[in-house]
């Protein structure tokens, strides 16, 4: 057993299976971060579940029933009938303005904070020439008289006060609900005059007081649709399948502006039934609050095998080099206390910005490893050697994680460089002559 104690082959060997072994209690904090994550978005899903929900406001469009009559083939009676059915048309707006204000509101669930908006939204617009003659229904089967103007609302708890229309300035009230499913499911509605053939255009007006969690979505259903809101919230983030064509951020908040043709999307001004979908050309403003430091500690433990592994490497040239002899035990300690920074970032991410909670764990680390190499190894010099090489690694990976498109890049170079230095002190060593029994002679000296 002595025997084993100088073996080299059996020290490396040793050596690479506390590292293996050391990756099962980091895959356990690579867990914790899932899980601490997960609890974060039910604390938000729950606060939203109680305020509103996003919201995507979707239309208006006015939809008018028609009846068709089809064919169906009776078993029964062994005949067909003549059966009818009501379907819908649907006219989407010439011109569609929306003007915007949201102001958010920050709430907390225990250590998580959630953000919440109200918002106040007027829509304005114009109908040109309500002509159904291309749809080739014949006007007896169209219920003109059934029109509705409708508004697709993802949460209807969000409406802070009634709704009223403005219609060619005639006064109307919204009511709660859509009369078709073919392209909203939620909504109000509000009974619109129209006729037969009407070449005339009908101007549209209301305001609109919603509330709702986290991000706010438009559909661009105007033939022009011209979108402008503005927000103390200083830092948005424009999601959806269009972007701003113009917008300014301070830090007194900021300013958006869209302007959406209909040729910008894939479906027409008017169609009948379900043939088209408006939702995948919704687009708005994204108020979530950032939880990179659940990604950034991610990032970090990425790199966990780095630092186990450059560690226990410049302990065992310790070993070679210096004629020292570090026990197995000592590496399991020094391998944990490096795990354990990952729990420490965790944990003190939740109440402080990242980057102080990543020097506040590094620092602590350092300290603990310094401290414990200090007492084994009895070596101000191989102290410092160890504590800088690891600093080196801490402030590598802090580089690494503030960046974004460079990190990959970054990252294969520092690795690069850092195998390049260990190649080249490693350089000398004879490896087949390399024998640690001279380390009981110091010993026994």
């Amino acid at each position: 057993m002595k025997g084993l104690k100088y073996n080299i082959y059996f020290k490396v060997a040793t050596i690479i299976f506390i590292g293996l072994v050391l990756l099962i209690p980091t895959s356990m904090i690579e867990g914790l971060i899932f899980e601490r994550e997960n609890t974060q978005k039910e604390a938000i899903s729950e606060v939203s579940s109680k305020w509103a929900n996003e919201q995507t406001i979707s239309g208006p469009f006015v939809s008018i029933p028609y009846y068709k009559y089809i064919k169906e083939f009776s078993k029964k009676d062994s005949v067909n009938k003549i059966v009818q059915v009501k379907e819908y048309i649907h006219i989407l707006p010439t011109e569609l303005k929306i003007t915007g204000k949201i102001n958010p509101e920050l709430r907390n669930r225990g250590i998580y904070e959630i953000v919440v908006y109200n918002s106040k939204i007027n829509v304005s617009g114009k109908f040109k020439e309500l002509n159904l003659s291309e749809f080739d229904i014949p006007e007896k089967d169209i219920l003109f008289d059934k029109a509705r103007l409708s508004v697709g609302i993802d949460d209807l708890r969000g409406i802070e006060k009634g709704v009223q229309l403005d219609w060619n300035n005639q006064k109307s009230s919204f009511n709660p609900g859509v009369v078709s499913n073919d392209i909203i499911n939620s909504g109000i509605n509000a009974t619109v005059d129209v006729k037969s053939n009407d070449s005339l255009s009908h101007t549209f007006s209301f305001d609109l007081d919603l509330k709702g969690s986290q991000l706010l979505y438009f559909t661009p259903v105007g033939k022009v649709t011209d979108i402008t809101v503005t927000s103390p919230w200083k830092n948005p983030s424009f999601n959806g399948a269009f972007l701003p064509d113009s917008r300014t951020i301070s830090d007194a908040g900021f300013k958006a502006n869209w302007n959406v043709l209909h040729l910008n999307r894939n479906y027409p001004q008017m169609w009948i039934g379900n043939s088209y979908s408006i939702k995948e050309s919704s687009f708005g403003i994204d108020l979530l609050l950032p939880v990179g430091n659940y990604q950034k500690t991610f990032r970090s433990i990425r790199y966990a095998i780095l630092f186990i592994g450059f560690t226990f490497l410049t302990f065992f040239f310790i070993e070679v080099l210096n004629r020292v002899f570090i026990h197995p035990i000592q590496y399991i300690l020094v391998g944990i206390a490096l795990i354990v920074f990952y729990t420490l970032l965790l944990s003190i991410s939740e109440h402080l910005a990242f980057n102080l909670a990543f020097i506040m764990a590094a620092l602590a680390t350092l300290l603990l490893i310094a401290g414990y190499v200090k007492a084994i190894l009895k070596s101000n010099a191989l102290t410092y050697l160890l504590t800088g090489i690891l600093l080196i690694l801490y402030s590598f990976i802090f580089v690494i994680i503030q960046l974004q498109d460079f990190a990959l890049l970054i990252g294969s170079i520092g690795i690069f460089i850092i195998l390049g230095l260990v190649m080249y002190f490693s350089r000398k060593i004879d490896w087949y002559n390399l024998n640690l029994k001279e380390t009981e002679k110091k010993e026994n000296n």
